[in-house]
């Protein structure tokens, strides 16, 4: 009797489509392409819609029909020659993966899908060939922005510039014309002069801006030595027929740099220093990241040219290293000016109470009393949001603020009154004695040091080749793929979950709130926190925990006590659960993983549960996608997109809806997050905006209440994984807790811990063999037609996986030392 094994096709799994191979060739023509297929809608449209697509050289162009594309009234342009490319035939769909975006095509014939994918694979050839062979024409066409689009076409000289640099190259260099195709390739892939030549143009532009914004400071330093807060003013230039408006502010126009006698003018606008401290402080900001990105550039030129034997750097690599140089040293002076500015003008501040009404945030008191506010500029919400942190870490200065909003001032601008809760720390000092008394479990001890910093270092990923790894798995569930251990973090998903609960401060708020309007704002706020410690995680994952795994964190400091537990190992499954005498907080997450090329889209499947027991408030929200961009090559960043549903199963009073903004290629503003609290009818009664990465506000430019903001990062925080402290203390391991544990904490695994130590061969080793284990117990189950029953968690009738409120109790009686534990490791 023959077994007949099923072999899955190799139409039935992604297939990536090859690129150009080896040195240059010539490629004939291509012929143009044109006619309907089925597009996946962008988030957060579900569904496929039919576009018209037009193909002509490497480009593809797409509207709603031919007329439009005619027209040029295009829906978007995809550069075939840099996407990366795949297809599955039995599902007749495509691919393409253009960083910023992934395109998912569909066509229903199959004849007309054999069509279309020999087509694209020919101007994709093409047009990889094209820019093979100019590479600095490459720059001259981004799919992304429209044809008047000037930031996006270099300008001659840099053209010049670069293929000088080429035809530098080729006349010195005793290279094969192999090795030349290999560095043209690479210049083309980063576009590294193009940009290096941008970022310095950015640079002088943005010292020029610092060296006016410090003497501004200086001669404002100098006029307001009186003690008179009203004395702070600004000069009388800043008015609305200055020349350009301030890149932070939109309503309130710069000092035109060329008219220097209009520092020393009469002061007559109240603005303090902490605004031009600000200013100062965001303009660095960016100056800084243009400093990186030239170093960076830089050295990969560097290392390339060294690498193909280069006999001596070009005089445009000299250059750059000289403008470089020079950059660097006018930078640290500055920050030498303002850090003198900063100590010599200190201004203590009084505290802030701030009230939250459902109405209008800032009312008219009825003893016609003004409340104390800090004072920032008016800005929109893209504006205010732009740079919070930096914001927030500049010398504030309190003013009396007016009861009504909007009050204009001389300049036709506006003085505006966001209110900052210093991040919570006026309730954190209400509640501080209430939440250090409170612990799940009595650990009859007094409140234990947590450790501040790691043992060991992140490890040196560079010589590690994901390529290798991942480009048989193109449109495949990654949590399937085994990893090195260097690429992951000394963390668990677990622990990730816990993660979450890092500001629950915010729900003791909630729970202390009477207005259910205002309970919904600090839920929201609390819902956008969880993603706050992503923000410089995007280079390692975390571990993913084996069948059985647990996790307990016991805080008493922050009032909550939390257990989570691996349910489901295909798909993976964790479930967790956390318990205040304010709240009850659960949830059981799911993840798909896709790697489509260039990016990986991490799609959460699951619902996150908070009660509120003094108000029988039962809250209820989703996840959103989250995407790691530049997986391959370049700098990683993370990116969470998509919508957050909160409603309160047990009253329909007000809901709230939270959007992830996804990031536009041609917009520099990132990160941002706006919602809405309404009620059983509709009507908006808050308005929340802000940046996941930053911080919350609630109300409207120019009046808003900061709800929370992130904690400072540790130092040396990018040496440690890019961890919160938080995130550093989590996977501490003192020895009072840990004959309490189960052997199956997440504490416990050798891997996690050699890794956290910088035992890189050792971590490795016990990783292959804590996953040979888990598939040998896996086998021993499905030989006995046995399922795995999770300890610590049931699940219910909605599918969903809740607590069965045991583990807090055998760990004080019996104790897990006494129980019969499985060996996971």
């Amino acid at each position: 009797m023959k077994t007949h094994i099923f072999v899955p096709s190799v139409s039935d799994s992604w297939e990536i489509v090859e690129g150009l191979r080896g040195g240059l060739s010539n490629i004939q023509e291509p012929e143009k392409q044109a006619g309907y297929m089925l597009k996946k809608r962008k988030w957060p449209m579900k569904g496929w819609h039919k576009r018209f697509f037009y193909l002509d050289k490497g480009i593809l162009k797409y509207a709603k029909c031919a007329a439009d594309v005619e027209k040029g009234k295009l829906h978007g342009c995809i550069d075939v020659g840099l996407s990366v490319m795949a297809i599955k035939k039995k599902a007749k769909c495509i691919d393409l993966d253009a960083e910023e975006n992934i395109y998912h095509l569909k066509i229903k014939s199959q004849e007309l899908f054999d069509e279309w994918v020999s087509k694209l694979r020919h101007h994709r050839l093409y047009r990889q060939n094209e820019i093979a062979m100019f590479p600095h024409e490459k720059t001259l066409f981004h799919p992304h922005y429209p044809p008047t689009s000037s930031p996006t076409i270099p300008d001659s000289q840099s053209i010049r510039k670069r293929a000088s640099l080429a035809k530098q190259s080729s006349l010195h260099s005793p290279v094969s014309f192999t090795s030349q195709a290999k560095v043209t390739a690479w210049l083309q892939s980063s576009d590294d002069m193009d940009r290096c030549t941008k970022e310095l143009s950015v640079c002088e532009a943005q010292l020029l801006e610092l060296n006016h914004l410090l003497r501004s400071m200086e001669v404002l330093h100098r006029t307001c030595s009186a003690p008179a807060i009203n004395a702070l003013q600004v000069p009388s230039c800043i008015s609305a027929g200055s020349i350009r408006l301030h890149a932070s502010n939109p309503n309130l126009s710069s000092v035109d740099l060329t008219n220097e006698k209009t520092y020393h003018e009469p002061l007559d606008s109240p603005v303090d220093v902490s605004k031009l401290q600000e200013d100062f402080c965001r303009v660095a900001n960016n100056r800084e990241f243009s400093l990186c990105m030239l170093t960076t550039e830089k050295e990969r030129l560097k290392q390339m040219l060294e690498h193909e034997s280069c006999p001596s750097p070009s005089a445009q690599l000299l250059g750059l290293k000289n403008a470089l140089t020079a950059a660097v040293t006018q930078n640290a002076e500055l920050r030498e000016r303002l850090c003198k500015i900063h100590a010599e003008s200190h201004i203590s501040e009084p505290s802030v109470h701030i009230n939250l009404s459902p109405g209008p945030l800032q009312q008219d008191s009825s003893d016609g009393s003004r409340p104390l506010v800090h004072q920032v500029s008016n800005e929109s919400r893209a504006s205010i949001t732009e740079s919070l942190s930096e914001f927030f870490d500049a010398q504030e200065v309190l003013l009396s603020a007016s009861s009504s909003e909007n009050e204009p001032s001389d300049d036709d601008s506006y003085i505006s009154d966001i209110s900052d809760n210093v991040s919570m720390e006026n309730f954190s000092n209400e509640v501080e004695n209430e939440r250090l008394d409170t612990a799940c479990v009595e650990n009859g001890g007094s409140q234990e040091q947590r450790r501040s910093c790691l043992p060991s270092p992140s490890p040196n990923t560079s010589n590690i080749s994901l390529w290798n790894i991942l480009k048989n798995n193109i449109g495949k569930d990654l949590s399937k793929v085994a990893m090195p251990v260097q690429l992951n973090e000394p963390l668990n998903t677990l622990q990730r979950l816990c993660e979450e609960l890092e500001y629950s401060e915010l729900l003791d708020k909630a729970a202390h709130t009477q207005d259910p309007f205002e309970r919904m704002v600090y839920i929201a706020t609390f819902a956008v926190s969880g993603y706050a410690s992503s923000h410089y995680r995007a280079g390692g994952k975390p571990f993913n925990p084996v069948l059985g795994e647990t996790y307990e964190c016991d805080r008493p400091d922050k009032g909550f006590c939390f257990v989570a537990e691996q349910v489901s190992h295909h798909p993976p499954i964790s479930a967790c659960h956390a318990e205040s005498k304010n709240y009850i907080f659960w949830q059981d997450v799911r993840w798909r993983n896709k790697f489509w090329g260039k990016s990986m889209e991490i799609v959460p499947v699951g619902t996150t549960h908070v009660v509120l027991p003094g108000f029988g408030d039962h809250y209820e929200w989703n996840k959103v996608t989250s995407c790691i961009h530049n997986i391959l090559s370049g700098q990683r960043w993370i990116e969470h997109y998509g919508e957050i549903s909160i409603k309160n199963s047990n009253s329909e009073k007000c809901q709230c809806k939270v959007t992830f903004i996804k990031a536009k290629y041609w917009n520099s503003s990132m990160n941002e997050v706006e919602g809405a609290v309404t009620d059983h009818k509709g009507k908006v009664v808050h308005k929340l905006f802000g940046k996941w990465h930053e911080g919350m506000y609630c109300g409207s430019p120019p009046s808003a209440t900061c709800i929370w903001r992130t904690n400072p990062m540790p130092p040396d925080y990018e040496q440690y994984y890019g961890f919160t402290k938080f995130a550093m203390e989590l996977n501490e391991l003192d020895p009072l807790t840990k004959p309490l544990l189960p052997p199956t904490d997440t504490r416990l695994r050798f891997d996690q811990r050699l890794l956290e130590e910088g035992n890189i061969e050792s971590a490795e080793m016990q990783k292959q063999r804590i996953e040979q284990l888990q598939r040998e117990r896996r086998r021993v189950l499905e030989e006995n037609h046995m399922t795995h029953q999770p300890r610590f968690f049931q699940k219910s009738k909605d599918d969903t996986w809740v607590s069965n409120n045991t583990y807090w109790e055998l760990r004080k009686d019996p104790g897990f030392s006494n129980l019969d534990c499985p060996v996971l490791w």
